[in-house]
């Protein structure tokens, strides 16, 4: 008896200690635990997290999270982190995270008009980091959007959060990666 107590109040501190607390949408949700970027990210509902498949992403992103519910048939959602290629300084963090949503847009979205939806200054754990969202218009007449973090996560480590979503016109795909932003956290 004494053994099963001991072993539920180590599951139940366990549980504790791992939840999401923080009132965010995306509380008590499975994570993905990033350590090359130093990121730990919520998975939405009907999300998916494919470790395997990480291994096999492009070089610079690290880990992948996915949508696959029915209702996204019409649109795409993802969310990759990964690290930066350099350290880069709080002070930069503004014009460095501009220039690599613009960078990803004009990789993912090849020869389409991107548009600065809004840049701000963010935190992360009490760590400076930079938001910049852009619309792409698209070819079939529906509107992309990029979402970007840049991160400090330590004095060795700038990371990223990169949220991707392609839609159709009165949709609200973006709804998800805010949530997933908003989620995110140093490890």
């Amino acid at each position: 008896m004494t053994l099963t107590l001991l072993l539920t109040g180590s599951a139940a501190t366990a549980w504790w200690l791992g939840r999401d607390d923080d009132g965010s949408p995306l509380t008590g949700r499975p994570r993905v635990n990033d350590t090359r970027a130093g990121l730990t990210y919520a998975i939405p509902e009907g999300w998916e997290h494919d470790e395997a498949k990480d291994k096999d992403l492009i070089s610079g992103f690290t880990s992948q999270i996915t949508s696959r519910t029915k209702q996204d048939s019409e649109t795409g959602k993802t969310v990759l982190a990964g690290r930066a290629r350099q350290v880069i300084p709080p002070s930069d963090l503004q014009r460095q995270a501009e220039a690599a949503a613009r960078s990803n847009a004009e990789f993912f979205f090849p020869d389409q008009a991107a548009t600065l939806e809004k840049s701000r200054p963010a935190t992360v754990s009490s760590h400076p980091a930079h938001t910049v969202t852009l619309n792409v218009k698209e070819e079939k007449g529906g509107t992309a959007r990029l979402t970007m973090t840049l991160i400090t996560v330590d004095d060795n480590r700038t990371s990223f959060l990169l949220g991707i979503t392609t839609d159709t016109p009165g949709t609200n795909a973006g709804h998800d990666i805010e949530a997933v932003m908003e989620s995110t956290k140093t490890t």
